[in-house]
């Protein structure tokens, strides 16, 4: 939605009026990609090429690939935007992804198989803004918070006690 008075800017509901659309930046992620070029294409109207990303420099056909790896995840994957903060040349968004895990999920302790479950992932980007597009982001998912919901990970005591961990 744009805002009436500036039509080049976005009006986020509840976040008031932002220099891109937050919405068509998380639907990169989780709606179909267009076959070949026009796929980077579209990473370009919000990306820099390259873009860097949590400190490592990806091209436009870095960023689909992880894209479509992302869209098979989720069957009907559903996004929330949490709360977005625009400190000019900065953004930040929280946002929830939600959906039937029907694919497999890279994440930071391993491939997660698919489980069939409904899973949500809180994620947050810092984005760094620079001539109207996002040349960085550092990103962070809550994995763990994921995982732990759907019994995918759990503590593992050590020793003949079961009472509560403490730190060593």
């Amino acid at each position: 939605m744009t805002c009436p008075r500036l039509p080049w800017l976005t009006t986020i509901p509840d976040h008031g009026p932002m220099a891109f659309d937050v919405d068509q930046l998380l639907r990169l992620w989780t709606d179909p990609l267009p076959d070949g070029d026009a796929a980077e294409e579209a990473f370009r109207t919000l990306y820099t090429d390259p873009v860097r990303v949590n400190g490592a420099l990806l091209t436009a056909a870095d960023m689909v690939a992880r894209a479509r790896a992302l869209q098979l995840v989720f069957d009907s994957p559903e996004r929330k935007v949490l709360e977005v903060l625009d400190g000019g040349g900065k953004v930040a968004v929280a946002f929830q992804l939600r959906g039937r895990q029907i694919g497999p999920l890279n994440t930071a302790a391993g491939v997660l198989a698919p489980t069939g479950r409904e899973l949500v992932i809180r994620v947050i980007d810092i984005l760094t803004i620079n001539d109207g597009l996002i040349s960085e982001i550092h990103m962070v998912a809550d994995e763990l918070g994921a995982l732990v919901a759907i019994d995918a990970v759990a503590l593992v005591h050590s020793g003949a006690g079961s009472g509560p961990i403490t730190p060593g």
